[in-house]
């Protein structure tokens, strides 16, 4: 079955695990019904909550761990598992993509479970953990574009029928780039973004974004598929790439 979308999920604050007051939450319960009803082979996460020197997928044969990269929440919080299978098969394409497309090195991490930018919003989407999740790594000390081309080299995916996820925090500037499809200005934010660096002083939580555009493939309509706020700033803003030759 392939696929014709990636998406870009806002996680925000890691208590979206927990806080039933949020829109965010809603919306992500909601995933199978109103946004996304086909069942992916496997998925993808780009967390922003992993960085590492080079490219690196984490090639779990068993069940993830469930990372608590997070301080001085809540104690249910640290309670939650998301025991979803790994997906090395996934991993390894993943890293045969990637080289093929110029990536000279992509290291795998066999002990590496699911972050909280992976697994909270999975929780909420596909509650039953039954579907095999791999993530990739972030390289802050690159660039956008980079990262963009990364998501190009991984686009064959799709067609695999992998859900290509980038998860992360959002800047209400892209909005009007995004939907008008200027993915030039997105990934020369930097330059182009008010007070971009004010915004996203670091730019990991940013990058799964360019990932997920890269992978929609060329020309690739955005959606906003969710838009809310959370303690007068967070965005828990949400989007859908689809392939233009859909």
């Amino acid at each position: 079955m392939a696929l014709k979308e990636t998406f870009y999920i806002s996680h925000g604050s890691p208590t979206l695990s927990i806080d039933e007051t949020l829109e965010a939450r809603k919306f992500l319960q909601s995933w199978k019904k109103d946004v996304f009803p086909q069942k992916p082979t496997s998925i993808l996460v780009i967390s922003g909550h992993w960085e590492a020197k080079v490219p690196t997928v984490n090639v779990v044969d068993s069940v993830n761990d469930t990372i608590y990269d997070f301080y001085n929440f809540p104690k249910q919080m640290y309670q939650l598992k998301y025991p979803a299978p790994g997906a090395p098969k996934l991993a390894r394409r993943v890293k045969e993509l990637l080289k093929e497309s110029g990536f000279s090195r992509v290291d795998e991490d066999t002990k590496r479970g699911l972050d909280h930018g992976a697994w909270v919003p999975l929780f909420l989407m596909y509650p039953e953990a039954d579907i095999p999740v791999c993530q990739l790594s972030v390289q802050s000390h690159q660039d956008a574009t980079y990262h963009y081309n990364m998501g190009k080299a991984l686009a064959p995916l799709k067609d695999e029928g992998v859900l290509i996820m980038g998860s992360g925090k959002f800047d209400n500037w892209l909005k009007d780039s995004l939907l008008q499809g200027r993915y030039e200005d997105v990934n020369h934010y930097e330059e182009k973004a008010p007070h971009a660096k004010k915004a996203h002083p670091w730019p990991d939580h940013f990058f799964p974004l360019h990932v997920a555009i890269g992978a929609a493939g060329q020309n690739s309509k955005a959606k906003l598929i969710h838009s809310s706020i959370d303690l007068g700033s967070l965005s828990y803003a949400s989007y859908q790439f689809t392939s233009a030759d859909s």
